[in-house]
């Protein structure tokens, strides 16, 4: 039932036969007023979103609440015109109310209430990294992972609606990964800034995913939010000719330490030496007190096998390479690489190390025969940002915006 209101006009209203709502004025010259949905859907599509009209005048209220929520929307420069901002939430209420006035003042209300499909799909948003609230490094992607594979023809609209903000403005690129190559089984489509972060501020992403058309008449469940912080400036470099790592932080030497890396002479089936570590931009991952260690593609009793539980443990790849203890002979630290491909340390520096590095730190080693492949750990920086942006489906940077 359509309702109108305001004292300067006394009209009717219904169906304008394309499924929306509309209201003329019973005065003469008094606008017209159309809404879509319609009042009284019970079905509405939510990747359709809102949209009001009017002719015979402008636009002067509009309000549309989901609850009590407000419901962002974008009024058009000559005021005819209103749309939603983003799709809306599956299988709930929506109030719409939406005043025209005509240039002699006289006024026009017209009013829906609808609900939306209820039908969402399978895909659904898993988890977003970082973690609320985390302090990462200026090397940290953002990652958005879903239970499921997303349909190619649904990815752009979903990288349209993601909103990103941060305290700089900052360009980046979002990249789609395959359950294969992401680092933990999910797939993913991932934020990589072409530049590290400026240190110090605040990052919040929100994906608008509820109403989002994923497969044929099934849409996305919910939105998801994550604010989080960049923290100070940390790189990391490891050479692995002058077997030396250095610390930074802002741009200044804070520490170093002799380390051992991989000694090779382990190259498998694949053709890959498993204990040459790689060299590459690597950033921190996850962290372990202790850490059980035994080496790919092998199994107790083969030439090479150990079984070790090692303290202090960073992970910067997912080929099982960490800065770590040293737990064998102290001599290689500074002098020689005689690892299994990891990053020892003393045990001093490892413990440091484990209790102050973000995740998201880069860590850059140098001088090893082994190069890192991008998908190995959260290798992402050893793409080209070309490169890298080429893999979204809209195939173009995107710059944050300036969070409020």
């Amino acid at each position: 039932m359509l309702a109108l209101v305001m004292g300067l006009a006394a009209a009717c209203g219904g169906s304008d036969g394309t499924g929306g709502t509309t209201a003329k004025g019973g005065e003469e010259g008094a606008p017209r007023v159309a809404i879509t949905p319609a009042n009284g859907d019970g079905r509405a599509r939510p990747d359709a979103g809102i949209t009001i009209t009017a002719s015979g005048g402008k636009l002067s209220q509009v309000s549309v609440k989901l609850k009590s929520a407000d419901i962002p929307g974008t009024l058009s420069a000559d005021k005819t015109s209103w749309r939603s901002t983003w799709t809306l939430v599956p299988g709930n209420r929506y109030q719409v109310s939406a005043t025209a006035t005509s240039p002699k003042g006289k006024a026009t209300t017209a009013t829906s209430a609808f609900r939306t499909s209820k039908a969402t799909a399978a895909t659904t948003i898993n988890n977003v990294i970082p973690s609320p609230g985390e302090t990462v490094g200026t090397g940290m992607p953002v990652f958005v992972q879903f239970s499921k594979e997303v349909p190619v023809k649904a990815r752009p609209a979903v990288e349209r609606a993601i909103e990103i903000t941060s305290t700089t403005p900052t360009e980046g690129a979002w990249r789609w990964l395959t359950a294969g190559e992401s680092f933990n089984g999910l797939p993913s489509v991932v934020f990589r800034p072409k530049q590290p972060w400026a240190p110090r501020q605040r990052v919040s992403v929100t994906v608008h995913y509820a109403g989002l058309k994923i497969g044929d008449k099934v849409f996305g469940d919910k939105d998801v939010t994550r604010s989080f912080r960049i923290g100070d400036s940390h790189t990391i470099n490891v050479n692995a000719k002058t077997h030396k790592l250095v610390v930074k932080k802002n741009g200044s030497t804070v520490r170093s330490w002799g380390v051992s890396l991989g000694a090779g002479g382990d190259r498998q089936a694949d053709g890959v030496d498993h204990l040459l570590t790689t060299s590459g931009v690597h950033l921190t991952m996850d962290r372990s007190r202790l850490e059980r260690m035994r080496p790919p593609g092998k199994k107790k009793g083969d030439p090479g096998w150990y079984d070790e539980q090692v303290p202090w443990a960073t992970r910067i790849s997912n080929s099982g390479e960490y800065i770590h203890q040293n737990m064998d002979d102290p001599s290689c630290l500074g002098n020689r690489n005689c690892s299994h491909g990891c990053v020892r340390s003393p045990a001093a520096s490892a413990q440091w190390f484990y209790n102050w590095a973000y995740r998201g730190d880069m860590v850059t080693i140098t001088g090893t025969k082994r190069d890192l492949q991008w998908t190995n750990g959260w290798a992402y920086w050893q793409l080209p940002f070309a490169k890298w942006t080429s893999g979204g489906a809209l195939g173009k940077p995107v710059t944050t915006a300036k969070a409020a």
